[in-house]
């Protein structure tokens, strides 16, 4: 936890790449599209709570170290700072799997502005850091784990949509909603019928560190939590 975040008295960016694009539970004044570098989306987090259990993980996203990534930006205003700071930590924080770092976000736009946002970053020290699953592996996980929050299954499909419907590519995430069922349409021909990803959709994955996001319009509020 980082305390210097308690202690600033101007608004709060918060960078989402992940449920909070589609869920998140705070309430804010202005949502754009962003992008950072140097950080790139990734399946990388056992979760032992949300979507899923110490008995049974799940998989969730993380942040982690290198590429690049695309997704949305809330501005919160100073007055709901502490509240913010607070529902994110309770929400975010539960086995303090993620590490609170501001970073340099560049917002869509002509022109484009920078601000610092909050993102939260892997702990690639903590036990539940994921990384180099196979894709058979995760699909497994992510097939049979559920939290409190709901399904695995339900928490991968929902971001795969989100992040279709701003034109954001992640080819490694809609590979496996398309092997959940989740009709995913950026990436039906590059599923086998059998569901395994062919070697083009693999060579692709490597290949792609960017994707392109379009305009979103912006929202005054949002209190749904994940």
């Amino acid at each position: 936890m980082d305390h210097t975040l308690d202690q600033a008295s101007e608004d709060l960016w918060v960078f989402g790449y992940g449920s909070l694009i589609w869920r998140p539970g705070f309430d804010y004044v202005e949502r754009v599209p962003a992008h950072t570098i140097g950080l790139h989306r990734s399946l990388c987090v056992y979760s032992f709570d949300h979507r899923g259990t110490p008995e049974r993980p799940g998989l969730v996203l993380g942040l982690d170290f290198g590429g690049a990534c695309r997704g949305i930006c809330y501005r919160v205003t100073a007055k709901k700072r502490p509240a913010t700071l607070t529902y994110l930590r309770d929400r975010e924080q539960t086995t303090a799997v993620y590490r609170e770092m501001m970073r340099s976000v560049w917002l869509s736009g002509s022109p484009e502005r920078h601000v610092d946002a909050l993102c939260y970053v892997v702990d690639r020290g903590h036990p539940q850091y994921a990384a180099g699953l196979t894709h058979d592996k995760q699909l497994h996980i992510v097939r049979q784990a559920r939290g409190r929050s709901g399904a695995n299954r339900d928490y991968v499909l929902e971001t795969a949509k989100a992040l279709e419907a701003l034109n954001i590519v992640d080819h490694e995430l809609q590979v496996l909603a398309a092997r959940l069922g989740g009709g995913v349409t950026r990436l039906r021909g590059a599923v086998t019928r059998t569901g395994r990803p062919r070697c083009a959709a693999r060579r692709s994955m490597r290949a792609s560190a960017w994707c392109s996001v379009g305009r979103s319009g912006r929202t005054s509020r949002s209190s749904i939590r994940s």
